[in-house]
Parts: C-alpha cells; sequence; structure tokens
C-alpha cells in the first residue's frame, strides 16, 4: 500500500492557477487533468461519486439537501454516513488489506462512518438558544487533542459573513496533526476557502487575487508536509465556480400559481412542503421539483418552459440518462442556463420574509442560501455582539435578501472547460479530461501503486 493523500480545493478550476504560485510550479511538474461536471456538480454528491465510484442514481446524495417524502422535510446538510448507501474506497481497501486505515478531515457525511479517524464542524446547540463554535470527532478524544493545539475550531470562519482562510487552515493544521498521530493509510482533506470568494465575486481575479494566495500556500504547507512523508499525492476540486448575474426565484412563481403553501406564524410565513401541490428545492445550479399531488404535473411543466434561465427540465427518464434518477430525487430536476441559478425564496414581501431568511440558517432554510456569506452592516452585527458578550438574548439576523448580490455559481453541467473542475497528480492519467466516477480509480490506483 502507497500512503496518499487526496486534498480537496474547493472551487479550484484552470481558471485560476495563473494566480496560485506554487500550484502553478507543482503541476509543471505532474498532470493535471480537467474531471467533466456531474449532474450535480454541488459539494456532497461530487464527494460522495468520487468516494464510492457510483452516480447519485446509485448512491443516493442526490444534492446537498432534498425532501423527504415520509417526514414532509426539507433537509440540508445532514451528517450521517448512513446515508451514503454505496461502498466506500476505504471500505473496499480494509477488505484487500485489514491494516489500511482512512482519515477522514472534512469530507462531507462524515459522521457514524466507517472511517478509523474523522473531524468533521459540529456546533453545540444549546438550550438558551446559543450556537458554539465546536467539531465532531471519532475518536471522540481526537477533539480535545486537537482543540488544545489549535484553539476551538472557527465554526464562524468555515461559513457565513465571517468566513476566511482561518478555517481552511484550521484543517490543514488537524490533518497533519492526525497524520502525525495516527499515520492513516488514505487521508481526504477539505479546503473550503476559494468557496466563499468565488460565489461572492465570480472568478473575477481581480477581486479574489489574495484569496489564491492564501490558500495557495496552505497547499504549499500540506504538499510539503505529505511529501516528507513519501506519500501519494492527489489535488482536486469537486467543482469550478462560473461567473453567474441572475437568480431565478422558482417558489415565488409557484406561490403565485397557487401550487405552493405557506403558513404565517407571527407575522411571518414559512413554506409549508408537505401542504404545497408542488415546490422547489433549490441548490445552486440545480432545482429538485417535488409533486405532491400528480394531477398539477402537466401545469408545473408548462409553466417551468416559460422561465427564462431554466435550460433542462428532466423527468424521470431524463434524470436517468445522467445518472441522478433515485428516489430521494424529486418528480424533476431542473438545470438552470450558464448565467443562472434557483434561490429558495419563497415569500413576496421582504417584510413577511421568515426570521431565519436574514440568519445563517443552514438548516432551517429549505434550500442553499448562498447570501449567508453577505451581511447587512457592520454596525448591526457589533451591536448584536455587544448584546452576546452583556450577556442578553440576541438573534444574528445580518443576513441581506438580495440575490443579486452572487457573482458566482456552480451546479450545471454543460459549463465552460476553464472552469472545470480539476485534478493534479504524479499519475500517467492518459486523457486531459475524466469523468467524475473516474476518480475512485485514481484514487485507488495510488494507493495500491
Amino acid at each position: 500500500m502507497k500512503k496518499t493523500v487526496v486534498i480537496d480545493v474547493v472551487g479550484l478550476s484552470s481558471s485560476l492557477i495563473e494566480g496560485m504560485p506554487f500550484l502553478k510550479g507543482y503541476i509543471s511538474r505532474n498532470s493535471l487533468a480537467t474531471i467533466a461536471p456531474m449532474l450535480p456538480a454541488v459539494t456532497t454528491a461530487v464527494q460522495s461519486t468520487y468516494l464510492t465510484g457510483k452516480l447519485p442514481a446509485e448512491h443516493g446524495i442526490v444534492g446537498n439537501g432534498w425532501y423527504d417524502r415520509e417526514d414532509c422535510e426539507i433537509k440540508f446538510w445532514k451528517q450521517s454516513n448512513k446515508l451514503v448507501s454505496a461502498e466506500k474506497i476505504w471500505e473496499i481497501a480494509k477488505k484487500k488489506d485489514p491494516s489500511f486505515t482512512c482519515s477522514q478531515m472534512f469530507w462531507w457525511y462524515n459522521m457514524y462512518s466507517s472511517a478509523d479517524y474523522s473531524v468533521t464542524p459540529r456546533p453545540q446547540y444549546l438550550a438558551d438558544g446559543r450556537k458554539l463554535p465546536d467539531c465532531y470527532t471519532h475518536p471522540a478524544e481526537l477533539r480535545d487533542e486537537l482543540q488544545n493545539k489549535l484553539g476551538q475550531f472557527p465554526l464562524f470562519q468555515f461559513w457565513g459573513p465571517g468566513a476566511n482562510i482561518k478555517s481552511s487552515q484550521w484543517i490543514a493544521d488537524a490533518s497533519m496533526l492526525t497524520d502525525d498521530r495516527y499515520d492513516p493509510t488514505l487521508t481526504l482533506i477539505y479546503l473550503p476557502h476559494l468557496d466563499y470568494c468565488l460565489q461572492k465575486f465570480g472568478p473575477d481575479l481581480s477581486h479574489i487575487k489574495q484569496d489564491l494566495l492564501e490558500i495557495d500556500r496552505v497547499v504549499e504547507q500540506l504538499v510539503n508536509f505529505y511529501e516528507k512523508k513519501n506519500a501519494g499525492i492527489i489535488i482536486l476540486s469537486e467543482y469550478g465556480i462560473a461567473p453567474v448575474s441572475k437568480p431565478i426565484h422558482l417558489n415565488r412563481l409557484f406561490r403565485e400559481a397557487s401550487l405552493l403553501q405557506v403558513r404565517v406564524e407571527r407575522g411571518t410565513e414559512l413554506l409549508d412542503a408537505g401542504a404545497s401541490k408542488a415546490f422547489v428545492v433549490a441548490d445552486h445550479q440545480v432545482a429538485h421539483v417535488y409533486i405532491n399531488d400528480p394531477s398539477v404535473t402537466e401545469q408545473v411543466k408548462r409553466l417551468l418552459e416559460k422561465v427564462p434561465g431554466v435550460e433542462l427540465i428532466l423527468d424521470r427518464a431524463g434524470q436517468a440518462e445522467f445518472g441522478i434518477d433515485h428516489e430521494r430525487s424529486g418528480e424533476l430536476v431542473l438545470v438552470a442556463d450558464a448565467d443562472s441559478w434557483f434561490t429558495y425564496y419563497f415569500w413576496l414581501d421582504d417584510a413577511k420574509a421568515p426570521d431565519y431568511a436574514r440568519c445563517v440558517d443552514i438548516h432551517k432554510k429549505p434550500g442553499y442560501d448562498p447570501v449567508e456569506m453577505f451581511m447587512t452592516s457592520k454596525l448591526r452585527a457589533g451591536y448584536k455582539l455587544l448584546r452576546k458578550k452583556a450577556g442578553f438574548r440576541y438573534v444574528m439576523d445580518v443576513i441581506p435578501l438580495d440575490a443579486n448580490l452572487i457573482k458566482g455559481s456552480h451546479g450545471r453541467i454543460g459549463v465552460a472547460p476553464e472552469y472545470f473542475p480539476v485534478m493534479i497528480t504524479s499519475q500517467n492519467l492518459n486523457k486531459n479530461t475524466i469523468s467524475a466516477v473516474d476518480v475512485f480509480d485514481i484514487i485507488d490506483a495510488q494507493i495500491w501503486e
């Protein structure tokens, strides 16, 4: 077995490499291939494909979230590895050699997995409503070891308006400490830093120059560390992020067509998925349309066919062509055109938006919300923090409701090649573009080199 590390630099595409001097030099000594985007090209689905060699139709991860038809709830960013229904690369490797071990550092679905060592974000939710930064590890004592040496996991720099390089640096440092402690055969490292600036500003090097240099230095630290351990190194990304300018509010459209149901609580509106005839679960440039009332199916299709920015409308047969036909998928799956992305917004009046809309609240929102990376006012945020420090109750309602702020997105197929995700490895890949399914085989070959 060959000691192997896979470094996932989120959002990395060939369009960015010019701004990353270490990585540019590293590529000149290794092989670079692009990875054809799969559907959906989003974090949890792509990672699951990389680690199983299967498409969503088989492993079941059809997006970062989906509608649970049994309990009538939309669930995003769940963490149990049991949700991934295909065999993972470390499980297959252990059958070949029981001494094989795996460290899973922040790749998703990282709780209750069969990986030997794992670290993943897991806030503390207190009875008084507070959310405190923390992480979950296996073995459990690894959490205290890491936080004693590195400080508390910087959750509020991992996502939200305060997201910055501190979270990726913490993950990199934790990965190296875990490697020194356990010496796993395979290490999977997730570096999210570019996800933030690319969705905020798009792949505009003039706006993200500093971000590229910051993550380039973290990658350099990791490569130097693992080269000293004679590890096989694979650097890859799940997707590239392309420029967008047009948010599409499909749930508002469905509401105006009397397909979507809301309920009013304390003067604000909540999407009532179980009571709706049809609704949309938005996930970047892909959206699942769930239809509770089959009699409105043709109405829904006619409605969607008229929406500017909707490029593909996939029924079950269409989903099968792209390997996303799974029971968790919507009756229809939508793909946006190159300049568009889907919001979860369902209210028609911002004054009636739910309280979570103005907060970072990834579990309550019935869809993905990249606007969580912005804040309405630093002054307002400072006031909220003062209330927190003084011991008063507070709600950090500082997120704007302006989807036009977003300048970069991902998820669709058919993107320009310069925005394809990439793979960098010392292996001879023999082709310039590989599939997402191929990634499993390339990692596996590196382990058994």
